[in-house]
Order: structure tokens, then C-alpha cells, then sequence
């Protein structure tokens, strides 16, 4: 079947002109994502048309295709027919012609985040607050996404997609595809890191520890020069392949066995950790995330990256008293994704520790239901086109 996106320009670069690609697009909420050929997009004024090449895997998509109306109404999904798919890397393709330092044949990734571009948060470089800030093949954050939608409906389940070139990020020589499919989960992490401070001397909680967005936090805490990290999760295995990346620096505890809080304390003559980052996912107990919070220091900043959905009970006196911060910190900008491409260049941060597992295209609905095969935040599920 045959389906038409909306018309876009007709500016080319060069090249044998493709008129269709394929995509895979879901129609109706419960149902299986479907290939088909659709209108292949092109480049005008400033958007770029990258030819996708792999696109990461959110292990919790399963869950937002079939809850997230539900959940969370007020955040819609892109209308259907609609192409998923959150974090696309590939070579450009086709540029618009008033697109500057970018060309055919770049590799790159591209940043899902789109915004308006001309709010004075957008031009103070802080897209996520936003009235339009939106996530490209995922979801938006308000009505005004429905806009954003429009403009750009393109996720990176597809052959081709348009993006913005203020969300192109070029690739090193030495990021392949595959590991390229993560920046998502480590950018997000490096933000989350970003808004603790100087990390040099500090001690850090990382709850989650073992998870996509925790694993990512691990090694961008220990690349900025965390002192010591106290990596909390369920599971002993995956904490304990964690542990060995930097054994005198990461010490590992299983909140099954007891409160978060206390064992931390017990490690720092009963004082608490300078800072912490939560890092567990949308179905995880507040319970965790409240005990954890109770293991930061005076004076301690608490970074919430994770998802958990709920209200939080939390003396806000105690947090005045103890002169403790809790911060969200939604994503990231492009600008800390090419901070973080040239941290992974040069050998800051080492890749190697994450284990790509692929799909290809045409198994994308069994690529959704066999993210949780892997080996916890050590795997990076994607889709190879």
C-alpha cells in the first residue's frame, strides 16, 4: 500500500533522485507496525535529509505505544499513521539550501529534539523548556507538539527522514553505527551529570545503577572525575559487571536487601553522598527513589532523570532545612551531544563496555517485544535499515 506524507520541497544535492522509501508506521495502537512505501522527503531552507542507516531501540517503547494515552494524556503520541523510532543515526543525504557545515556524505546523528527555534529559551539554549519542545518519533510534551508533528513527523524507522540542521551531529571516525544508536541514553546522562557541578572529590549515588539511562550515568560520572559512586539496583550479576569498569572507584549495593539510605550513610561516617542521580524506570517504586534521596548529604543535589511516574511525598522543610536540591533534567542539546561525540574521540569515554544487539528492518515489531533479552543497561537494542 501506498501512502503520501506531506509535500516537501524540491531542492537536490545531487545524486539519482528517489521519489519513495520505505517506512514502518503504526496505524492503530495495539496493532503490529506495518512497512510500506511512502513519500520520500526533501531538503529546503535549513533541514537537512539524513538516509538512516540504524536507529535505536527505547526498550520501553513496547510500553508507550500501548499505554502512554492512557498514562499520560496531556503528552501525545505523533498522530497515526505515525514513524517511531528515537535515536537515528546515517549519512546526509540531501541539504536545504541555506544549511552551512553540513554536506552529503556526513555522518551523523541525529538529536530528536525539536523546538521552536525562536522562543528565548530556544536562543538561550535551553530547547527543553519549550512550549514546542517535542520528541521526534516518541512523543511530545504538550498540545503544541501536534505542531511540531506537522513540520517534522518523521522518526528514524524509515529510510530517509527530515530533521533541522541544529539536531545534525557529526560522528567520529571511531563511533560506529551501532554504538552511535546509544548517544541518546549517554546524552541524556551527560546533562544529567552536566547539572551536578565539579565532580572532582565528590561521592555519587546512582540509583538504577544497572539500567540504559544508569550504565550511561556510570561512565560519564567516572569520565568527569567522580571520586567514588555507589551503584544501587536490584540485581547483584549486572551490579557487579559494573563494579569491575573501575573496581576502587564504584562500590555496589542491592536495595532488595535492605534501605538505600543506610547503607550509604554507612559508607560515609553517616554523613550521606554529596549528589545523586535517579535513574529507574516509569514502573519503579517512588518507595526507592524516596529512600535513596534520603542517603544525599546536606547541601546535596538530586538529579532525576529516570521516569518514575508519581507524587512524591517529601518534606519540602527537610529539603529547605538540609539545603538539598531536586532537579529535573529532561534530555539534552545538541551542543552537549557533540560535547559528548568528542568525549568518546578521544578515549574519555570507552564504548567498548556496551553491547550492541541489532534487528534488522523488517523485524521491527519483533525488535520492540525482545528488548529486555539483552544483559540490562550494558545492551544497546537497534535496528539496522
Amino acid at each position: 500500500m501506498t501512502t503520501t506524507l506531506p509535500a516537501e520541497g524540491i531542492h537536490e544535492t545531487g545524486g539519482p533522485e528517489r521519489l519513495s522509501m520505505r517506512a514502518a508506521r503504526l496505524h492503530r495502537v495495539g496493532e503490529p507496525m506495518v512497512i510500506e512505501e511512502v513519500d520520500r522527503p526533501r531538503a529546503t531552507g535549513t533541514d537537512v535529509i539524513v538516509e538512516v542507516k540504524a536507529c535505536g531501540m527505547v526498550p520501553n517503547l513496547g510500553n508507550v505505544l500501548a499505554n502512554w494515552e492512557t498514562w499520560y494524556p496531556h503528552e501525545p503520541l505523533p498522530p497515526r499513521p505515525a514513524i517511531f523510532g528515537l535515536d537515528p543515526v546515517g549519512i546526509v543525504h540531501e541539504v536545504g539550501e541555506q544549511v552551512i557545515n553540513l554536506a552529503p556524505g556526513d555522518r551523523v546523528y541525529v538529536n530528536p529534539s525539536r523546538s521552536c527555534g525562536a522562543c528565548h529559551p530556544c536562543a538561550s539554549g535551553r530547547p527543553q523548556t519549550c512550549d514546542y519542545w517535542t520528541f521526534a518519533g516518541y512523543f511530545g510534551f504538550n498540545q503544541n507538539s501536534l505542531e511540531m508533528y506537522d513540520k517534522y513527523p518523521y522518526g528514524g524507522f524509515c529510510e530517509y527522514m527530515k530533521a533541522p540542521q541544529s539536531a545534525i551531529v557529526k560522528l567520529s571516525d571511531n563511533l560506529d553505527f551501532r554504538q552511535a544508536t546509544r548517544l541518546g541514553y549517554l546524552g541524556t546522562a551527560f546533562s544529567a551529570v552536566k547539572k551536578c557541578g565539579p565532580l572532582a572529590g565528590k561521592t555519587l549515588i546512582v540509583n538504577g545503577a544497572s539500567g540504559t539511562l544508569g550504565v550511561g550515568v556510570t561512565l560519564v560520572a567516572l569520565a568527569l572525575g567522580v571520586s567514588r559512586i555507589f551503584a544501587v539496583a536490584r540485581g547483584i550479576p549486572l551490579l557487579e559487571r559494573l563494579r569491575a569498569i573501575a573496581p576502587a572507584r564504584i562500590e555496589i549495593f542491592s536495595n532488595v536487601e535492605g534501605s538505600t539510605a543506610e547503607w550509604v550513610r554507612s559508607r560515609t561516617g553517616g554523613l550521606g553522598a554529596d549528589l545523586m542521580i535517579d535513574a529507574l524506570g516509569a514502573v519503579a517504586s517512588l518507595d526507592d527513589f524516596k529512600d535513596a534521596m534520603l542517603g544525599v548529604a546536606r547541601g546535596g543535589r538530586i538529579v532525576d532523570i529516570g521516569g518514575t511516574a508519581g507524587e512524591l511525598g517529601v518534606d519540602v522543610k527537610w529539603l529547605m532545612d538540609e539545603a538539598r536540591e531536586l532537579i529535573g533534567s529532561a534530555w539534552f542539546t545538541t551542543a552537549e551531544s557533540m560535547e559528548l561525540v568528542d568525549m568518546i574521540r578521544y578515549g574519555v569515554i570507552d564504548m567498548s563496555v556496551l553491547q550492541p544487539k541489532a534487528w534488522p528492518f523488517e523485524q521491527i515489531n519483533e525488535a520492540i517485544n525482545g528488548v529486555t533479552s539483552g544483559e540490562g543497561g550494558f545492551t544497546s537494542y537497534l535496528v539496522e535499515i
